[in-house]
């Protein structure tokens, strides 16, 4: 079977998992179960950190799990917590004066010093994730997904005389190309999976109203190919498809809820009203596409800089932003804490999402490499170096070693970007600020 294959019907497209059938007998490809595919993650959150709660104690692989990271402990040997790493670019230019957030957001992926606009004539430089999509791309269905949890509708000045561009996305195509970020689920849904010729509202209303799900179309098709393969390969196709269609189904009932509930926050209809809900369908909608092989490289932001969201789920009434300048207040201190740890248990969730999904000899988590971080170290001050990095995943791929490990002299973390390019067979000269690879990290 080839490994590109589908399953199609009318107005659907389902692009399979890989299956055993798909390798060729008597290959070393078959004697190895697969040939690992890699998968390429940068896993954003603004405004900063409590750094107190996330530093380790210790340097090396015995390093016990800061309150933040706590949530990754069942993956501490697959984990590297990376600090010392800075992005001295998104530090202003003098003249420059605030806009902090801006660089952080506008640099952490491309290692440029932003231009200070709040008009169209944003610029930048290209970032990791689109190197690597430039290049991935060609194998894949779509180069890349950039997925968000909060509206970046925004236009304007959004961090004082920079443009909202620059809060609203962290991966840029082109220097003066940002991509926009997408935070409904169902608008992600149907990029990847089909959707009607008409873009007209009411139309698409009516189809979802119709089709109780996009997978009855290839019904038939996927009885037929179960007859078709082995038992084991009829498993993992069924998981497949039965995730899709709880994703579909989840999708559908947010929908239904927002039309007859009054919204937490103000977003358009298809996204739940509960952080960790829509954290959790976007997480399963890139676990989808990993595993399909839609795409290998994606950006995700957790919430967007200068974020004024609250979090009263998990008894937080301040606003994002006002609250990581806490001022030194050990009240708004811990308060931001625990904010940074819940953000890190919506990440949790997808690495035990992948680590669930059987991938040739390992599991989808053992190819991807997921980097988890901020642009902003000491939220306070706006601190841009010593940033909170960690990398997660990559067993299969030579992700090592793993613990705390330190970095002297503000080591730009662009090096870091370029030592993760070479493991995904994207090798490129320099990027922004670089000044070479991750010595110490020779084996990533």
């Amino acid at each position: 079977m080839p490994r590109r294959s589908f399953l199609r019907g009318i107005g659907a497209t389902i692009a399979l998992p890989l299956l055993d059938d798909m390798v060729p007998a008597m290959t070393a490809m078959s004697r190895t179960a697969a040939s690992p595919i890699k998968r390429l993650g940068f896993f954003y959150v603004p405004n900063g950190m409590a750094m107190k709660y996330w530093l380790p104690d210790l340097e090396g692989p015995r390093f016990h799990l800061p309150r933040t990271l706590e949530p990754l402990i069942a993956y501490k040997d697959q984990l590297a917590v990376l600090s010392g790493l800075a992005a001295m670019e998104a530090y202003p230019h003098p003249g420059e004066g605030g806009g902090d957030h801006a660089r952080a957001a506008g640099t952490y992926l491309t290692g440029m010093h932003i231009k200070r606009t709040s008009a169209a004539d944003v610029q930048a430089g290209i970032s990791a994730d689109q190197i690597a999509a430039q290049e991935l791309g060609k194998e894949t269905q779509l180069g890349s997904l950039e997925l968000a949890l909060e509206s970046v509708e925004l236009l304007g000045a959004c961090d004082g005389t920079y443009a909202c561009a620059y809060t609203n996305t962290i991966a840029w195509r082109t220097p003066s190309t940002p991509l926009p970020m997408a935070n409904d689920p169902r608008a992600v849904f149907e990029r990847m999976f089909g959707t009607a010729a008409s873009t007209d509202p009411e139309a698409r209303i009516q189809r979802i109203q119709r089709d109780k799900s996009i997978l009855d179309s290839v019904t038939d098709k996927a009885k037929r190919l179960n007859g078709r393969i082995a038992a084991t390969d009829r498993a993992k196709l069924g998981e497949y498809l039965e995730s899709v269609r709880d994703v579909e189904r989840r999708i559908q009932k947010a929908e239904e809820q927002s039309g007859r509930e009054v919204p937490l926050f103000q977003q358009p209809a298809g996204i739940p009203q509960a952080f960790d809900e829509h954290a959790k369908l976007m997480f399963d909608l890139l676990a989808l596409a990993y595993q399909t092989d839609l795409t290998r490289v994606s950006t995700f932001m957790l919430g967007r800089e200068v974020s004024s969201r609250p979090y009263p789920e998990i008894g937080i009434s301040d606003s994002h932003h006002p609250l990581s300048h806490h001022e030194n207040d050990a009240r708004k201190i811990d308060d931001l804490g625990k904010l940074n740890r819940f953000h890190v248990e919506q990440f949790a969730y997808l690495a035990d999402k992948l680590a669930g999904i059987s991938d040739g000899d390992g599991s989808l988590l053992d190819h991807s490499m997921l980097v988890y971080g901020a642009g902003i170290s000491d939220s306070n001050t706006h601190f841009h170096d010593n940033l909170p990095i960690a990398v997660l995943g990559g067993r299969s791929v030579g992700l090592s070693p793993v613990g705390h490990v330190k970095f002297a002299n503000n080591m730009p973390v662009t090096n870091l970007w370029l030592t993760l390019l070479d493991k995904m067979g994207v090798p490129a000269e320099k990027l922004g600020d670089s000044t070479g690879r991750l010595n110490y990290l020779s084996d990533l």
